[in-house]
């Protein structure tokens, strides 16, 4: 019998010993608890960085069928897609999703003799800890960092997603979720969320080209845009910031932004867009056209915005309403035959994946895999989505 005592000690022995540990040590530890919890044995899977396999980090004695599982057709992968608990009809083997706040790490697999509830329990407060300590140490260890790729990376992605915060963020009362394709190959595409008290803030951004220059367009926009709201700013602050800053050290590289903040009491939106495409809104499973449209201000890059500071939009959101910002590559993907993913295409899988009852991660994970089914997995240009949703408690 698991007491919350005993739970509390192994816990804070993992904890104390996890300090000073490696990231190859991370299994050896996990498992260690685990059979002082009473169960046999632990396996610790990672998601890759494209959210299609759960890989196992190493460990003796793991098989090697159990080295990778496919997050769409696995039971592992079920527990990964929905963030709950799933065991094995027999009872002796459950997998426990790992997830930091509301972002998905990955996997906990458990076996035991007989995994009766107090010892679930248990272990899933195992799989939260895990979860905290893999990302602490995916900061800086490269096994981590490697087990999540499966092919190498070009520099302006290494670049980018050195800059680009976790794929999910959120409290009680809202959540934000994005994903980037392609994954080892982006070049103009960057996205960010943060949360302050009662502030959601959003930022998607589009430089032009697909290079190296690009990637360093989009990062310095991404330090722009968090040095100034850090400082104070406002959103046009924001929007003037990074035009100024590209005209002055890379000319001649334009972009396109989407900047914005959601006041998480009132659902508020208010926004600046830079000739970006305009987000879709979602309310009670349909999406509403032309919600969010407004004319545009010109593309940052210019030097334009530090004598005309761009114009705020606003539109109050209701409870439970979504809303998708999405970047050019998206609606303009072409499949082999030449036919555009499109804005329709785009939102009847948003519906899709709504009617189907899917959190905003797995919404996204979905909608993303479907933009890279219609190109037959060759995107010519970077494709972001990002998906903000609006849950006040009560």
């Amino acid at each position: 019998m698991v007491t919350a005592d005993g739970t509390e000690a192994v816990l804070a022995h993992v904890l104390a010993h996890s300090h000073l540990a490696t990231a190859g040590r991370m299994p050896s530890l996990v498992g260690e608890a685990a059979r002082r919890l009473g169960a046999s044995g632990t396996c610790l899977y990672v998601a890759d960085l494209q959210q299609v396999r759960l890989v196992a980090l190493p460990q003796p004695g793991l098989a090697a069928e159990d080295e990778t599982l496919d997050i769409d057709s696995s039971l592992a992968g079920l527990a990964y897609r929905t963030q709950q608990a799933q065991q094995v009809r027999d009872g002796t083997t459950a997998y426990l999703p790992m997830v930091d706040g509301v972002e998905r790490v990955g996997v906990l697999r458990v076996t035991a003799p007989r995994l009766d509830a107090g010892l679930l329990a248990a272990c899933g407060a195992l799989a939260d800890l895990s979860a905290l300590l893999v990302v602490a140490k995916s900061l800086h260890s490269e096994l981590l960092i490697t087990r999540e790729r499966s092919q190498p990376m070009s520099v302006q992605a290494e670049l980018l997603w050195a800059f680009l915060p976790p794929r999910t963020i959120g409290t009680s009362s809202v959540t934000s979720s994005a994903v980037l394709e392609p994954a080892y190959e982006i070049g103009g595409d960057a996205f960010d969320h943060s949360l302050t008290d009662g502030t959601l803030h959003l930022t998607l951004l589009d430089a032009m080209g697909h290079d190296l220059a690009s990637g360093g367009a989009s990062a310095t926009g991404l330090a722009t845009c968090r040095s100034t709201r850090r400082g104070g700013g406002t959103l046009p602050d924001i929007a003037t910031a990074i035009d100024r800053t590209l005209a002055r050290w890379i000319p001649d590289r334009l972009m396109t932004a989407f900047i914005a903040d959601l006041d998480t009491h009132t659902g508020q939106l208010t926004w600046i867009n830079c000739a970006h495409p305009p987000p879709l809104l979602v309310r009670e499973g349909r999406v509403l056209p032309r919600i969010l449209e407004r004319t545009p201000e010109l593309p940052l890059g210019l030097g334009f915005h530090a004598q005309r500071p761009p114009r705020l939009h606003h539109e109050r959101l209701q409870p439970g309403d979504r809303v998708l910002l999405y970047s050019d590559g998206v609606t303009e993907a072409r499949s082999p035959a030449g036919d555009l993913f499109g804005e329709q295409r785009l939102a009847d899988a948003v519906i899709r994946s709504m009617s189907e009852g899917a959190p905003s991660p797995e919404a996204l994970r979905r909608l993303i895999q479907n933009l890279l089914a219609h190109q037959s997995s060759r995107l010519r240009d970077d494709a972001t989505l990002m998906l903000a949703e609006w849950h006040p408690a009560g």
